[in-house]
């Protein structure tokens, strides 16, 4: 008889480095630290009023509290087609291509359990968050890496992987913009991508929660407005990051229908879906948002942070490259004086938050290939994170990492 009632597959997922954080995060506090936490890429300010007050008329209604449907109020999907058209020139089918879920990670967490089997192989990005790799260790699926490195701009190249490993690939993901590298991805990455998918009968994924925050004149895309990509390709929105939800778990899926039925089939056995008041706020929100031809959520407020921010670093003496998107910087790990031993992600991760109190998120938490860097959230005021500049500026100085050591 087994001692512990823990399932094997839990090794398959190894430590959640959030609650890791979370651990080292309570430590420095309980030591007497003001912490900065610039860990967790939870969005520090509310939705708009309009959405926080059809939250909650929605919410005082009483047959709110019913058990909704697991897929999801045909209102909400019929508002998040129409939000697709809006913004990306896109056409889906609310009733079948359309899918609610409770945050897109409930999505992505469960997609692999509704489409593969046991034995199956999914390629997924690395790095890459971590939901990614952690839904097929559920699933009994094997992972194939899709190395996102510096040389190649930190895009995916199709062509890395054999042929042979696409002919075995059940479904490939990608984020696009990504989490945790917010780099901008032409639309001819989606074109070899969907081409690749294509050929070798490989459902394309693409992870699109942070449509909405592009910097500059970048647009993040959306594959399914490629000519017959709905055949191949699904992709996933969030209403987190770019609304401002993420307290309310609320996001969909679209495309393929094959796909969202089989999505659907899984959760109707599963969940009762989200709370109708959340669905009706979402509408709220994605209403507002096709109402204003300027609206693109709340990505102005981020890009004068990312800017502050990653000069204020600079200045001090770490040289941080701008993101086109995401509320995320990734940041290659200082490197020490000449004749000292380079610093690893997860010791500088802890080290800075044990010493300076930012808490920041170590590279390989996300993939082999996220060692060597830290990924740095933007979740306070722009205030805030000078002040977070200026303490990792002095302790980078001590530690004698950095430009400015």
């Amino acid at each position: 008889m087994s001692s512990s009632w823990r399932s094997d597959k839990l090794d398959r997922l190894g430590s959640s480095i959030f609650s890791e954080v979370a651990r080292w995060r309570r430590e420095a506090t309980a030591a007497g630290l003001d912490v900065i936490d610039l860990s967790i890429g939870s969005p520090d300010l509310p939705p708009s009023a309009a959405v926080r007050q059809a939250l909650a008329e929605a919410a005082l209604r009483p047959e709110a509290y019913r058990y909704p449907s697991s897929e999801g109020s045909i209102e909400f999907r019929r508002t998040a087609a129409e939000w697709l058209r809006h913004r990306f020139g896109t056409e889906v089918d609310p009733e079948t291509e359309v899918v609610t879920l409770m945050g897109s990670q409930d999505g992505l967490a469960h997609l692999a359990t509704a489409i593969c089997n046991p034995g199956d192989t999914a390629i997924v990005p690395d790095p890459g968050y971590p939901i990614y790799a952690a839904s097929l260790a559920v699933a009994g699926v094997e992972a194939a890496f899709l190395p996102l490195r510096a040389e190649g701009g930190f895009l995916p190249d199709p062509d890395f992987l054999s042929e042979d490993v696409w002919d075995k690939a059940r479904f490939v993901l990608i984020g696009l913009p990504g989490n945790p590298i917010g780099t901008a991805a032409g639309m001819d990455v989606l074109e070899r991508l969907v081409d690749k998918a294509r050929r070798h009968r490989t459902l394309l994924v693409l992870d699109l929660a942070y449509s909405e925050m592009g910097y500059g004149s970048y647009r993040p895309f959306s594959v399914l407005s490629l000519p017959g990509a709905k055949e191949i390709a699904v992709e996933f929105h969030s209403m987190s990051k770019s609304f401002h939800m993420a307290g309310c778990r609320i996001g969909f899926m679209a495309g393929s229908a094959d796909a969202v039925g089989a999505l659907k089939e899984l959760k109707a056995n599963i969940d009762y879906g989200v709370f109708p008041a959340v669905q009706e706020a979402a509408s709220a929100a994605l209403r507002e948002a096709m109402d204003d031809p300027g609206y693109f959520g709340f990505r102005d407020i981020y890009e004068e942070r990312r800017d502050r921010f990653a000069e204020a670093l600079s200045r001090a003496g770490w040289s941080v490259p701008k993101p086109d998107a995401t509320m995320f910087l990734w940041a290659a790990v200082p490197r020490p004086a000449a004749g000292a031993a380079a610093w690893s992600s997860r010791r500088f991760a802890r080290r800075l938050l044990q010493d300076a109190g930012v808490a920041v998120v170590p590279g390989d938490a996300f993939g082999s290939e996220g060692e060597g860097y830290v990924r740095i959230a933007l979740v306070e005021s722009a205030d805030r994170l000078g002040e977070a500049a200026e303490r990792i500026g002095a302790w980078l100085k001590k530690q004698g990492l950095g430009e400015g050591k």
